[in-house]
């Protein structure tokens, strides 16, 4: 639900905004909603690197973007996903490896 309520009010902001702060902002937020389900997962402790540097690369997507930078901030969001996504895979295996399947 909160996806399609995002996806809709960028399609509203979008002509607002110009091609690089959208894409920007489409990946920042798909950066810190996967950020978030692998922090709520325990990836601060179960996958640490891989959970601190997605941190880190969201952090500096927004400082890239705050000075409108929005190609090296959207980079900076891809692999903030990218590694929010390993922390998750890191803590699957970890619980598939264990047998314990919650």
């Amino acid at each position: 639900m909160r996806g399609l309520v995002f996806a809709v009010l960028l399609l509203i902001a979008a002509p607002a905004l110009g091609c690089g702060s959208v894409y920007y902002t489409v990946s920042a937020g798909a950066a810190q909603s996967r950020l978030e389900q692998a922090r709520q997962m325990g990836a601060e402790t179960q996958a640490p690197y891989e959970y601190y540097f997605a941190r880190e690369h969201l952090r500096q997507a927004q400082v890239e973007a705050a000075e409108a930078s929005y190609s090296d901030a959207a980079s900076y969001a891809e692999t903030a996903e990218l590694y929010a996504q390993k922390a998750i895979d890191v803590i699957e295996t970890a619980k598939k490896r264990s047998g314990d399947t919650k």
